[in-house]
């Protein structure tokens, strides 16, 4: 009866597809390219050109002051 019951958990454990029985995924990529370099398409917010550092960085400045709730509240 034992040998049974450890017989069909170890089989509904073995249904479960462990870690054993899948490939590791990946968690991180490491960027090819700087994130100001980005492809030119009609989905990037005006006054943003690719390549340009200093306009990446102020539009990221303005994206983070939109998201801040107490200069949106006051």
């Amino acid at each position: 009866m034992k040998s049974l019951l450890l017989l069909a958990c170890a089989l509904s454990l073995a249904a479960c597809g462990g870690p054993s029985g899948k490939a590791d995924q990946i968690v991180s990529k490491k960027a090819t390219r700087p994130s100001w370099d980005a492809a030119a398409n009609p989905f990037v917010v005006s006054g943003w050109t690719s390549g340009d550092k200093a306009s990446w960085q102020e539009q990221m400045t303005k994206r983070a002051q939109n998201q801040n709730e107490y200069l949106r509240t006051n």
